[in-house]
């Protein structure tokens, strides 16, 4: 029971966290578009995306495969090998990511040139310093991840994410006159962030030096520690695999934005009018949809640990539990999120960007890979926590593979466009989490909840729907202002799905412990005997 309440803890820890930082970056997005609008959106996301694959590159396995192994040390009382795994990974990844760094600062006009868009060369210069800055902080957040400690880790991602959004409004306001240098603007808050977060978990770590060095000096346990090589080599297997994972989505990204760059050039579209189109696919449909998708990252980073400790002690019932809860909780919140935003795209983008409102249909096609995107995020951690992290590197490739000749024929389609590349997002993200699945449940024989976690929110969705089109509709009636009208009708149909949800009994004690506010949604259950 105890280990039990650690893993909800800390995971809940983790989803708050998630939901706040992804709550400040949306929030930050919309004055900025205000500001660049869909051009200046289009130059700041290409520069962004780079900087995203580089990131990828250097430290995105890092924070899961160091967390998994100083989780495994820990779980076993090996406090000295936990700290000497953190000591070397931290060289290993400062040495990546300053080579990383120099890479993208020193080839920025080449990198230009290869994705099409010669108007991000500064953006990438600006963001190339952060890639070393966040290698070195995924060492510590996945060190203290490891120990089952996740708030140095969800207050580092707050922090950074204050700070990244203030300076990159600021930034960009300040050079407003040119959207070249607002847009390089609007990225240096990502550094200056990160700086920030770097800064508070070093600060974090050194306040517990002292307990942490006594725990290693009390580990009198006989055992050999493993060398720096034999580490280094541990890490890098792990982390490989998670990274190639990760890089070919980041890889769908650049495909999208080479692909629309040549492929709407060649269906006769103006270089302005491109760089519009693919603001609006990333700054507005991608920006939105990720949003809800924070929940499921979140608990997948929590679950990974308790997972591989939980293979480690062979404890495979309480692992099986913990699958299933990770699933509904992330079905739970996608599947209404991406009906929602299907029904009120439009509204939605009206309300938040009365400047610059177009790119609604996206959001109406491409509502739909919120699910996707959450379930084989959610499969890739749990995959991770059993050691098959190869598993959905090798999914993720069959996606992107399956993403390039979809873009290459329906983007040069005038009549489609951008839509093109939703739709073989939609496509790739819907074959990976399949195959994600289908290698989960022969790797852990888990049996998921379909009824809890597909059937029910699917059900409820299904009158929060209704209840958002009919409420807009009504609401515009009588006032004629899309911002109320949009406001009520999310509000009113959120309403409706946890009505219908308690109604149904689609709620679990487990699921509403890693909801934010979930103590008081089930006390009120409890007292109507929904629960």
């Amino acid at each position: 029971m105890g280990r039990k309440t650690s893993f909800v803890k800390q995971a809940a820890i983790l989803a708050a966290a998630g939901i706040l930082v992804r709550v400040l970056g949306f929030l930050y997005r919309v004055p900025l578009t205000n500001m660049i609008g869909d051009e200046g959106n289009g130059i700041y996301s290409a520069g962004y995306y780079i900087y995203t694959f580089f990131l990828v590159m250097s430290s995105a396995g890092l924070p899961v495969a160091i967390s998994k192994m100083v989780s495994e040390k820990i779980s076993v009382g090996q406090f000295a090998a936990a700290h000497k795994i953190f000591k070397t990974s931290l060289l290993v990844s400062f040495i990546i990511g300053l080579i990383c760094s120099f890479a993208m600062y020193f080839f920025a006009k080449q990198l230009c040139e290869i994705i099409g868009s010669l108007d991000s060369y500064y953006t990438i210069l600006t963001l190339s310093p952060t890639i070393c800055i966040v290698s070195v902080m995924a060492v510590f957040r996945g060190y203290f991840q490891g120990m089952n400690s996740t708030m140095p880790t969800a207050f580092s991602q707050v922090i950074e994410q204050i700070f990244n959004a203030v300076f990159s409004v600021l930034l960009a306001y300040i050079f407003i006159d040119n959207v070249l240098y607002s847009a390089a603007g609007g990225t240096a808050g990502t550094g200056i962030g990160a700086l920030a977060g770097l800064i508070f978990i070093v600060f974090i770590y050194f306040l517990l030096r002292p307990s942490i060095k006594r725990r290693v000096r009390h580990d009198k346990r006989f055992y050999k520690t493993e060398s720096s090589k034999t580490i280094t080599k541990n890490l890098i297997t792990l982390a490989i695999p998670i990274i190639t994972g990760t890089a070919i989505f980041s890889m769908t990204n650049l495909i999208d934005m080479q692909m629309v760059n040549s492929r709407l050039a060649a269906a006769g579209f103006p270089q302005d009018k491109i760089n519009a189109l693919y603001g609006q696919l990333t700054g507005k449909y991608v920006t939105i949809t990720t949003l809800p998708v924070s929940i499921s990252t979140a608990v997948a980073t929590a679950v990974l640990p308790a997972i591989a400790a939980g293979v480690a002690k062979k404890a495979f019932k309480d692992v099986n539990l913990k699958m299933n809860v990770a699933l509904r909780v992330t079905m739970i919140l996608s599947i209404p999120a991406a009906i929602g935003i299907g029904v009120l795209g439009d509204q939605i983008l009206a309300m938040l960007y009365p400047n610059y409102s177009e790119g609604g249909i996206l959001l109406k096609v491409g509502s739909i890979s919120i699910i996707f995107l959450a379930l084989s995020q959610i499969a890739t951690g749990i995959l991770q926590g059993l050691g098959k992290a190869y598993v959905p590197a090798v999914n993720a490739l069959i996606g992107a593979a399956l993403k390039i000749p979809l873009n290459y024929v329906l983007i040069s389609i005038p009549e489609i466009n951008v839509v093109g590349a939703v739709i073989s997002t939609i496509v790739c993200y819907a074959a990976a989490s399949v195959l994600n699945f289908r290698a989960l449940k022969r790797a852990a024989r888990v049996k998921p909840d379909y009824i809890g976690s597909v059937a029910k929110p699917l059900t409820a969705s299904f009158f929060m729907a209704a209840a958002c089109f009919l409420s807009y509709k009504l609401m515009f009636f009588v006032t004629n202002m899309n911002t109320v009208s949009t406001v009520i009708a999310i509000v009113f149909g959120a309403f409706i799905y946890f009505i219908v949800m308690a109604l149904i009994r689609g709620f679990k004690k487990e699921d509403l412990e890693l909801m934010p506010m979930g103590g008081k949604i089930e006390r009120i259950l409890k007292s109507r005997s929904l629960l």
